[in-house]
């Protein structure tokens, strides 16, 4: 390729270059070859910034002329960072590259898709992606997640574009019908929280957006509001257009830095395009949004005690009823909906109920995005319909052990979830089929541990992080996750009374699940229950010996 100017923006780690601002070949050169290098945060924490570098500094040695874009994470994190060169084609992935390998690549011919130990051919051919079903995700890792252009290309603002269109109640109805269901872990029809906020009356009302994402072994909030941050814009301002709200709050967690930036400059971008604010697309309609910074405490993702929190106040559980939907932030009428749930909602206009409808099983309809984490050989983001099984993500998607030791258990639903034996790998991931097993799907993160490890040691911890995190205002959640890590010591320690303490173990856990104010509480028991009866013998029980109290409800 002929030479030409690297334009410095596109050599910054932390700036896309715009359209407007690629470079320019000179005259009768070739024009500029495209090299997507992810700004997402997993990216950046194995030197994606470094490589960005690297490939600007070689092109411009070599007098080539290349336009680096950082886009969003493809989510194969285990290829992170994985760089994407555009080709007749399409595009091509290399990975892992660190800024070491970009000469090599570079000698291989890779701005013309050339082969090295590095590539994996066509990335939308690489199997764990090939073989996904993106809805939410169908734009993360291939747009500039800065550029309102390139999110309008790719589908972007449809669903907001029919709803500017729609009676409020129609756009209710439509969420309603699509069987979407809260994301975050509750699973609550959302059509339903919607359709009670838009029949309050009230001069005020609010959208809150729950990105305060911290459950174990879960990024998907963060890969959406770094990789396609407008899209959590447009699920919001039509969820304000539905029920009357005229602005909305986007509360993350301190720890997500990057999705804070991404967030702020996309806002600014909609503000400028008219997406938001005052005249919403051109509909006389106002909706507006900020970002508020989470106050680190994972108790803080629950609902009410978010509510607190952005009020100003110490993040404690509220008591309900008076529901959110009735009287929320402020004391209006809010809907709260969990990041992934808000993203859903503009293909659901876009394309339609039914369309969304379709996809998954049951009452489970549209998708999840899984999030694979843990002792596997591929972590990273799965987006299913629901129906797919746990051994499908384990061995299909995530390749099995990284230890290459044998699959034990998987904890599903974060750190509250259930941990699933091998027994239990087979039963389809919908709510109502996990709910039957004591289990839960949550926000979709599962994490694996293979044969080495000790689940008493794992049940000890669910009760130490409940201890931790418990906001302190009921007592069986305050007190009861304290005397179960005291109760646990002294079964793992064993002696005469070892029966009595497992006993003693059943009937605290039944008192925290019916007696806790919120689900951090009452679902603690979750992990240590099932640990207790899946894997008795690390409790130095017989394997065979019956439970003594209930499950889990």
């Amino acid at each position: 390729m002929t030479s030409a100017t690297v334009n410095p923006a596109s050599a910054s780690p932390s700036v896309n270059s715009p359209s407007k601002a690629q470079p320019s070949a000179s005259p009768g050169s070739a024009p500029a070859v495209t090299v997507y290098v992810p700004r997402d945060a997993a990216a950046l924490a194995v030197g994606a910034d470094a490589v960005a570098l690297a490939v600007s500094a070689e092109a411009a040695r070599r007098g080539l002329s290349v336009r680096v874009v950082r886009n969003g994470s493809r989510g194969l994190l285990w290829l992170e960072t994985l760089v994407e060169v555009a080709t007749p084609a399409g595009r091509v992935a290399y990975g892992p590259v660190e800024a070491d390998d970009v000469p090599g690549l570079f000698d291989a011919g890779w701005l013309a898709g050339g082969a090295h130990t590095l590539c994996h051919g066509l990335t939308e051919e690489i199997p764990y992606l090939k073989r996904q079903e993106r809805l939410t995700f169908a734009r993360v890792g291939i747009v500039d997640p800065r550029s309102a252009q390139d999110y309008e290309a790719h589908g972007g603002l449809a669903g907001l574009r029919r709803a500017v269109s729609m009676e409020p109640a129609h756009i209710v109805e439509e969420v309603l019908q699509s069987g979407l269901r809260g994301r975050g872990g509750a699973a609550f029809p959302t059509g339903i929280k919607w359709k009670t906020v838009a029949a309050a009356t009230a001069a005020q009302k609010y959208i809150v957006c729950n990105a305060d994402e911290g459950d174990s072994g879960t990024y998907a909030d963060r890969l959406l509001m770094e990789g396609d941050p407008f899209l959590l814009l447009e699920g919001m301002a039509i969820a304000g257009l539905a029920v009357g709200a005229t602005f909305g709050y986007l509360y993350v967690r301190s720890e997500y830095p990057q999705s804070i930036e991404a967030l702020n400059a996309a806002i600014a971008t909609a503000r400028e395009a008219g997406w938001l604010g005052d005249d919403v697309c051109g509909s006389g309609r106002r909706f507006d949004l900020e970002v508020r910074v989470g106050a680190g405490a994972y108790i803080c993702g629950e609902e009410t005690s978010l509510l607190e929190s952005l009020e100003g106040k110490r993040g404690v559980v509220r008591a309900k009823p008076p529901l959110p939907a009735i009287a929320g932030l402020f004391g209006k009428p809010t809907v709260v909906n969990n990041a992934i749930s808000l993203a859903s909602v503009p293909i659901i206009l876009a394309r339609g109920a039914q369309y969304y409808r379709d996809y998954g099983v049951g009452r489970s309809t549209g998708t999840l995005p899984f999030q694979l984490a843990g002792n596997l050989r591929q972590g990273g983001l799965v987006e299913k319909a629901f129906g797919l099984t746990l051994r499908e993500l384990l061995y299909d998607f995530g390749g099995g052990s990284a230890s290459g030791r044998p699959l034990r258990a998987v904890q599903v639903g974060g750190p509250l979830g259930a941990y699933l034996p091998e027994s239990q790998w087979d039963i389809p991931l919908d709510y109502e089929a996990y709910a039957a097993v004591s289990a839960m799907i949550g926000h979709g993160g599962l994490v694996a541990f293979d044969d080495s490890v000790d689940m008493l040691r794992m049940a000890r911890y669910a009760m130490e992080f409940c201890a931790v995190e418990s906001c302190g205002k009921c007592t069986p959640c305050r007190i009861g996750s304290t005397r179960g890590m005291e109760t646990l010591d002294r079964i793992a320690a064993g002696g005469a009374d070892h029966g009595k303490q497992v006993v003693l173990l059943r009937d605290l856990c039944d008192t925290m699940l019916g007696g806790s104010l919120c689900a951090l509480g009452g679902m603690a028991p979750y992990p240590v229950l099932s640990a207790l009866n899946h894997f008795p013998q690390d409790f130095g029980l017989d394997k065979t010996a019956p439970e003594t109290a209930r499950q889990p409800a």
